[in-house]
């Protein structure tokens, strides 16, 4: 028994074992249980049985509440892994040297995860079953004290956010394994190929800037006398055109023709970064031996390792499987769709409730307010889909004028008028939409993923402080000597375990989450760029520090994810695909669609000064403000039902009042322009998607996907191999 200064902490040397290696591979924490018929400890002790019938060494801690099990797999089974890789064909790319050099650490960890979670009880119940009846709390491996420090040193601190995109991937592969590795890299390689989008992104930004106060279409807007119509019915007045200078202003900075050309270069980046992507990933996979690595071998190495007598499983397909997963992917697109309109009516009824007596103050402000409240619930909305369904969050731009016009509005339920867009175009509430939710998510993300292990890790070691003092010369003879001899002695092992424990816990979708969050900003990225030209700058700043303070969470803050071998990031590579294609579509339709890129074009060319005459001196955009305006006249039965009565500020009644659309002044029926600019609407996204389809199978075509030099360095190792067995 060890005396300790607290006396709720005891350490009992049951089935003491003086010379435990160094490093166990894995421990095993549950709950102390006095009763030694209870059932759950019969389970725990059949589990420990188990282990110990493999060959497992097994040292059991009790500290307060606690009892720890130190796992040691035994090393015949890490020679049989050896002995099975170098005789498999997943070895042929792994190259001879590396299928005889000894078995790392890491590579530990993975064989004895694997066994771990294939050993059963007799009453055939594994790992998992006994980790949710409560046999056992968690299961953990263990961080290797002088790596750990290491990858502190070059990759997980403050000050390695200087080094930019340099990061010590091989390293990180060592400790991580390549999983974790392959993340990383492609992070690093889409944060290096966001630097160009970003700068681009800016030049274009610069480009509306620099038209700032030249633009007739501002002077227009902010100038004008116009009285435009009521934005809702309950309580809203008359308002002037000049009102909305500031949006006007703040849609020219991106809805401009330099939007169009962005637009398509960074479809065709999507293309050009997975592209870039393929080829990194082959010289790094290819430098760590793993191109040709194969899942399914590799899993039945373990398996025979596990259990000699195993059987291999079958390849199976179900077509009902597939149509049910096809349904509930249906069912979930549904609820998305279905939380799309609920974001939609919600904002409509924010806008009706601020126009209420009771709102007077924010009455003016109503339909800003209404579009910022639903940016923030859609990113709350996004928030709870990717939490509770573990599944992508698709945002859905909605975009259109299916509102009508004064004397026959659509309504919801025949009451409440559809929002409309705000009068300087739809673009400048996606814009402020994009902004808001780009902002608050990855900038209270960050702040969350960081801060709260980092709390949990503070409050938890503040508790049992006496432990790590106790081990005095101890652990500075055993666990500190290089190339020492002494084995530490389990109040070491119990120290370097609670320091484990402490940490917060990890699992299956803690490297998913990472991907998911990055995957997320990707298609917002590229689908909504035409609306945003600054979200590749807000990205490339985001994974600057993305970087560091996932590395900083991973290795400091968190236990050591167990390390996974692959030669890719899996599905991930097909999403990013699918979001390349869709955000050809969506740019294609937002800039066809919501801007006023081509109404502004067919005034341009057909409607304008410079289509009338080619002698006049005005801009070319002069009057294309009031092109876009029509009259609704309070003599109209159907206005008077709208509005009543129309009162200016000052309290005088008019008789008339403009909206934003394309109709006769007479019946209000829709306009030649109207069925030109909707053709020209169409033809444009047809001709887009079309175009920059094109681009971007050019570009897949033009770059190869592997590097020549890793195509030759493979060869030149088949060859070798070849030659050697002649001999």
């Amino acid at each position: 028994m060890y005396e300790l200064d607290n006396t709720n902490e005891t350490l009992l040397p049951a089935q003491h074992n003086s010379h435990l290696p160094r490093l166990c591979d894995y421990v095993l924490v549950a709950e102390k249980v006095e009763d030694m018929e209870d059932q759950i400890f019969k389970k725990q002790d059949a589990f420990i049985s188990e282990l110990k019938r493999k060959n497992f060494k097994v040292t059991r801690i009790e500290h307060a509440e606690k009892v720890f099990f130190g796992i040691c797999a035994p090393e015949e089974m890490f020679a049989k892994y050896k002995y099975l890789l170098k005789v498999s064909d997943a070895c042929n790319w792994s190259g001879e040297q590396k299928c005889e050099s000894s078995v790392s650490f890491c590579t530990r960890i993975r064989i004895v995860h694997f066994v771990l979670n294939n050993t059963f009880i007799g009453s055939g119940e594994g790992l998992k079953e006994l980790l949710c009846q409560g046999a056992f709390e968690s299961i953990f491996c263990l961080h290797e004290k002088q790596e750990q420090k290491k990858l502190r040193k070059k990759w997980a601190s403050w000050l390695s956010v200087l080094k930019l995109f340099k990061q010590p991937v091989t390293d990180v592969k060592d400790y991580f394994g390549e999983k974790v590795a392959l993340y990383y890299l492609w992070l690093g390689c889409y944060t290096r190929m966001l630097v160009p989008a970003a700068v681009i992104g800016i030049v274009v930004f610069l480009y509306g800037l620099a038209f700032f106060n030249t633009s007739p279409l501002i002077h227009e807007v902010c100038e004008s006398n116009t009285i435009m119509c009521p934005r809702c019915d309950i309580r809203c007045k008359v308002w002037n055109l000049s009102d909305t200078c500031t949006y006007a202003k703040v849609s020219q900075l991106f809805d401009n023709e330099g939007t169009v050309v962005f637009s398509m270069f960074m479809a065709i980046w999507a293309t050009l970064f997975l592209e870039v992507w393929k080829r990194h990933r082959a010289l790094y996979v290819s430098k760590w031996k793993v191109f040709d690595w194969c899942e399914e071998e590799e899993e039945l190495i373990l398996e025979i390792v596990n259990n000699p007598q195993c059987k291999p499983k079958a390849f199976r397909h179900s077509y009902l499987r597939s149509i049910v997963v096809l349904l509930l992917v249906t069912l979930v697109l549904l609820v998305i769709i279905g939380l799309t309109h609920a974001l939609v009516i919600c904002r409509v009824l924010t806008a009706i409730l601020l126009s209420q007596k009771e709102f007077e103050f924010l009455r003016d402000h109503a339909t800003t307010i209404a579009m910022l409240s639903g940016a923030v619930l859609h990113y709350i909305t996004i928030q709870v889909m990717t939490r509770v369904n573990k599944f992508v969050a698709f945002k859905l731009c909605e975009f259109g004028g299916i509102n009508g016009y004064p004397g026959n509005y659509v309504r919801i339920l025949g009451e409440w008028r559809l929002e409309e867009c705000h009068p300087s175009g739809c673009l400048t509430d996606l814009f402020i939409q994009m902004a808001v939710i780009l902002v608050l998510k990855q900038t209270i993300n960050n702040i969350f993923e960081f801060t709260v292990p980092w709390l949990k890790l503070c409050f938890r070691r503040t508790k049992a402080k006496t432990i790590r003092r106790k081990c005095g010369n101890c652990y500075r003879k055993a666990c500190r000597e290089e190339g020492s001899n002494i084995y530490p002695c389990d109040l070491c092992n119990l120290r370097n375990w609670l320091e484990n424990y402490d940490l917060s816990d990890v699992n299956a979708f803690t490297l998913f989450n990472e991907f998911l969050e990055m995957v997320l900003q990707f298609s917002f990225t590229t689908i909504f760029v035409a609306a945003f030209p600054l979200a590749p700058l807000l990205a490339l700043i985001n994974n600057i520090f993305e970087i560091r303070l996932d590395a900083i969470k991973m290795v400091s803050l968190e236990r050591r994810l167990v390390p996974k071998k692959t030669n890719d990031i899996g599905v991930w590579t097909r999403i990013l695909e699918a979001v390349g294609v869709m955000a050809v579509i969506a740019n294609g339709l937002v800039i066809g669609i919501s801007s006023d890129f081509i109404p502004r074009l067919v005034y341009r060319y057909h409607y304008g000064p410079c289509a009338v005459s080619n002698s006049t001196n005005l801009d070319c955009m002069t009057g294309y403000i009031n092109n876009t305006l029509a009259t609704a006249f309070m003599s109209n039965e159907g206005v008077r039902r709208d509005f009543k009565e129309l009162i200016t500020d000052n309290g005088y009644n008019i008789t008339q009042c403009s909206y934003k659309d394309y109709r006769s002044d007479e019946d209000q029926s829709l306009t030649s322009q109207f069925w030109l600019i909707l053709a020209l609407r169409f033809a444009f996204v047809v001709l887009f998607e079309h175009v920059v389809v094109m681009c971007k199978f050019i570009a897949a075509w033009f770059i190869p996907d592997s590097p020549i030099r890793v195509k030759n360095a493979r060869l030149d190792d088949k060859q070798r191999r070849l030659k050697k067995e002649l001999e």
